[in-house]
């Protein structure tokens, strides 16, 4: 199964994305959860504002699907500039940054998404872009190699990550902002839902928000995406209007359960308990008996059973906790019976 097939996948896939964007708030009154962020952003913002200069380069870190993204947008919004948006992977050589950083005008924002992928020499380039506003470029080989440098218009980069310690120090200790983003509450979530259901106009119970909610991993992109598959199973199986009967049985033939966790999150912890006493066990050696790659294991799907307390990852593998037993029905660790 690909990554972002899945219905909990905090990923955005190319059919979603357009929906993603009518459903994203554009000013940071809009903008649910991450507090600490939102409200340090307003004083910078409007710090930068009264003295007519570029917002501070920004960092921001955490899991996909938490509105990194989003809140860039917001940014340069608050701003008033134009925002460029691309990616690590998608700037392969230094003459694909510099094309982009000289188009940009001043105060304009260019978010990097997935920034920790850049390449080497492209960094190497970036750093003297974020601190002197300018590119240092090499014209020719060899004896008759000269360096020209290129001055930029101010602007702000902002940088997204699900993987800070991948970045290179260098490049970490230029940006001025470095915020991480968390997990969302089930409060912060219902907000999110509600929201979404008003603007794509699906009439839907307080209980059922709750529900999805209580599902969603703590990310409002899977809360958005289990609101839409709902809304589907209430159209053709219900009246329309989502209610906890539908809810549920939506949720049930997705095969979420009551944490969140679907059928792969399940296969993992019974793995490592049926055949591994519980652990502890190498992550390779999971891969290798569930049939997926090392890194899908460690970026999809460890980080919420590492975050739900379900698994725990020590020094000599990893190892299934207590409520992990309980939740599947057994008993604890050690014990091998299902309690029927």
């Amino acid at each position: 199964m690909e990554a972002n097939d899945r219905i909990t996948a905090s990923n955005l896939n190319e059919e979603e994305e357009g929906l993603e964007l009518s459903l994203r708030p554009k000013r940071l009154k809009e903008y649910i959860g991450q507090k600490s962020i939102t409200e340090n952003l307003k004083v910078f913002i409007e710090a930068a504002q009264m003295r007519k200069e570029p917002l501070d380069h920004v960092l921001f870190y955490g899991p996909p699907g938490l509105g990194k993204t989003t809140l860039a947008g917001i940014i340069a919004n608050e701003l008033d500039v134009d925002l460029r948006i691309t990616s690590g992977p998608a700037i392969e050589r230094a003459g694909d940054l510099a094309a982009i950083l000289t188009n940009l005008n001043t105060n304009d924002v260019l978010f990097i998404d997935e920034i920790h992928r850049l390449n080497r020499s492209v960094e190497e380039v970036l750093y003297s872009a974020m601190e002197d506003y300018a590119l240092d470029i090499i014209i020719g080989k060899g004896p008759s190699a000269r360096s020209i440098r290129l001055d930029l218009s101010k602007f702000t980069l902002i940088g997204a990550t699900t993987r800070a310690g991948s970045l290179s120090a260098p490049l970490r200790d230029r940006f001025g902002v470095v915020s991480k983003f968390e997990m969302y509450s089930i409060e912060e979530l219902k907000e999110i839902i509600k929201r979404s259901s008003e603007i794509l106009d699906i009439l839907i119970d307080k209980d059922s928000m709750t529900e999805i909610a209580k599902r969603s991993r703590g990310t409002p992109r899977v809360a958005n995406r289990l609101l839409r598959r709902v809304r589907d199973f209430s159209q053709v199986r219900g009246s329309g209007i989502i209610d906890m009967m539908i809810t549920k049985e939506t949720l049930q033939s997705l095969g979420i359960d009551e944490e969140g966790l679907e059928g792969l999150d399940r296969t993992i912890l019974k793995t490592i308990i049926d055949r591994f006493k519980g652990g502890p066990v190498g992550i390779d050696t999971i891969a290798a008996a569930i049939g997926e790659e090392r890194i899908t294991i460690e970026d999809v799907y460890e980080p919420y059973l590492i975050q739900s307390g379900f698994l725990h990852r020590t020094q000599k593998g990893r190892v299934v906790s207590d409520l992990a037993y309980k939740h599947l029905g057994l008993g604890t660790s050690g014990e091998e019976q299902l309690i029927l």
